[in-house]
């Protein structure tokens, strides 16, 4: 909860003075009344809808509810993380899925009650048992800053503060710097430090992983919880100017070997890239990247080793990701956030599958000018550039529960800026959670192996001599925050991985016992 106590004093004040402008009885009928006008021009509101699931396939559940919602009017802009959760009341059930998005409708708060419960009737929901299993829950939470008390309607939901599976996913829709909205939807907790009080008093974050409340990442079939252990991501260049194995994996046999000897090694995820991304690196078309990738994918696919672990495709073109995810992969990991090719969000957004966001400036052939170098706080403003392409590919349709972020080590970056954010991972969640608590705790990969600021630092100018220096930096990056490492060499780092997660293990128990 460290996160939330620089805020409470402005927070305290903000609520105390909109606790009062929280709407009468009266000014409520006159809020139904005005929209009713025919001369009264519809205003658009922003809302809060919670989203539970415990019946069937869960997650696609909630895709299917995202679609219905999208073409009901209601137009999604912020996503919750996912959380697995204990049932409440009626105990004798399956898990739930819960969420929360945060989006903007025309709809009256009558007609997107009406629109909700139609998309709960298309998914087959029933009345059954109250508090039962249920394919699709959709529940208002929160409707612009207006409190509705209706017959069947009631504005904040009733419910918010007594429901921990509903209160984790709406704080996730906050961020630490509260606008006025915001503002007047803490007033609505009757709270002096707002929801975010109210949170901890539910036990906050520590309260997450434990009690039947687990922060969850979808994949394949698969709940991941990125907390309980650093993921290994061993990297195939399939390129012949790669900077550190350039031209050795090309021929399909080597490449087939290479990720056997990965996997053996105790990689959890195999990044395949056949575009070469070094500085000033030409760039290959589509056609010409899927001409080098898709053999090698078809028949890395073919590997029995790979069943179980996961396959990433590295690439920022939409062909190429559909295509590579078509044939198998599970991850889509674009150096660009989007920004080379804009198509790629919304192909990601279609095929739902994880999408890594990457920091960059510029392009491979630009990024290390020095335009693109220049940053006054750079764990601040990669934090804030970051932040504006996870926004971007949200609004696109990717759910934020399929979000990595990569702050992107050794692109558009010096030597002393790859060390402050190897340093700072903390401090780059931190500025994201002014605007996203949800993004704050999106899984993190730090990718510095045998990058050039390595060799510089020790003088190594063969990159395959930077595994000890990589072995370093990627343990400073566990140790800061980092939940996912990107390496070439698999075994040595994956013994640093073991490490740094037994000291955060015994660092969390030494914390739980002085609390």
């Amino acid at each position: 909860m460290e996160i939330f106590r620089h805020i409470r004093p402005k927070l305290n004040h903000t609520v105390k003075q909109l606790v009062c402008l929280n709407p009468s009885r009266e000014s409520q009928q006159s809020f139904f009344h005005a929209e009713n006008s025919v001369h009264t021009q519809r205003l658009e509101q922003e809302i809060v809808i919670a989203l539970g699931s415990n019946v069937g396939d869960r997650v696609n559940n909630f895709n299917e509810a995202l679609r219905l919602m999208k073409k009901s009017g209601i137009q999604i802009t912020r996503h919750a993380c996912l959380y697995e959760t204990e049932p409440a009341y009626m105990t004798n059930q399956p898990l739930f899925l819960n969420s929360a998005v945060r989006g903007t409708t025309k709809l009256k708060p009558d007609e997107l009650l009406k629109a909700l419960k139609l998309i709960e009737k298309q998914m087959g929901r029933t009345d059954g048992i109250r508090y039962g299993p249920r394919p699709i829950d959709l529940d208002i939470l929160f409707y612009g800053n207006h409190k509705i008390e209706s017959e069947g309607l009631n504005i904040p939901h009733v419910s918010i503060c007594e429901r921990p599976f509903v209160l984790a996913p709406l704080i996730d829709l906050l961020g630490t710097s509260i606008n006025d909205v915001e503002a007047s939807w803490h007033s609505f907790s009757r709270c002096n430090g707002g929801f975010f009080e109210l949170w901890k008093t539910l036990g906050g974050d520590s309260s997450i992983g434990k009690e039947g409340l687990r922060r969850v990442f979808p994949i394949r079939s698969q709940l991941l919880d990125w907390s309980k252990r650093t993921h290994v991501m061993g990297v195939l260049n399939l390129t012949p100017d790669s900077f550190s194995d350039g031209g050795k994996f090309q021929e399909l046999d080597a490449a087939v070997a290479h990720v056997k000897q990965l996997l053996s090694d105790g990689a959890d995820i195999i990044d395949i890239g056949a575009q070469s991304t070094r500085p000033s690196a030409h760039r290959l078309s589509p056609a010409e990247e899927l001409q080098r990738l898709i053999p090698i994918l078809d028949a890395v696919m073919q590997i029995p080793e790979v069943e179980g672990k996961l396959l990433s495709v590295d690439t920022f073109y939409a062909e190429v990701a559909y295509e590579a995810v078509k044939r198998g992969a599970h991850i889509v990991n674009d150096i660009s956030g989007g920004k080379l090719d804009p198509d790629i969000l919304t192909v990601v957004a279609e095929l739902g599958v994880p999408y890594v966001v990457m920091h960059l400036r510029g392009e491979p052939r630009t990024m290390q000018s020095e335009k693109n170098l220049h940053y006054e706080d750079v764990c601040g403003v990669v934090a804030s550039e970051l932040y504006a392409r996870v926004s971007e590919a949200e609004i696109s349709g990717i759910p934020l529960w399929r979000i990595i972020l990569d702050p992107g080590i050794g692109f558009a970056k010096r030597t002393e800026h790859n060390l402050e954010i190897l340093m700072g991972l903390e401090s780059m969640r931190r500025e994201i959670a002014k605007r996203s608590l949800a993004t704050s705790h999106a899984p993190l990969v730090v990718g510095p192996s045998r990058k050039r600021f390595l060799g510089e630092i020790c003088g190594r100018d063969d990159a395959v001599e930077r595994d000890p220096a990589t072995v370093a930096a990627v343990t400073a990056g566990i140790l800061a925050g980092a939940n996912i490492i990107r390496v070439h060499n698999v075994r040595d780092n994956l013994d640093a991985a073991k490490v740094c997660d037994a000291l955060l293990r015994r660092k969390r128990e030494d914390g739980e016992r002085s609390y």
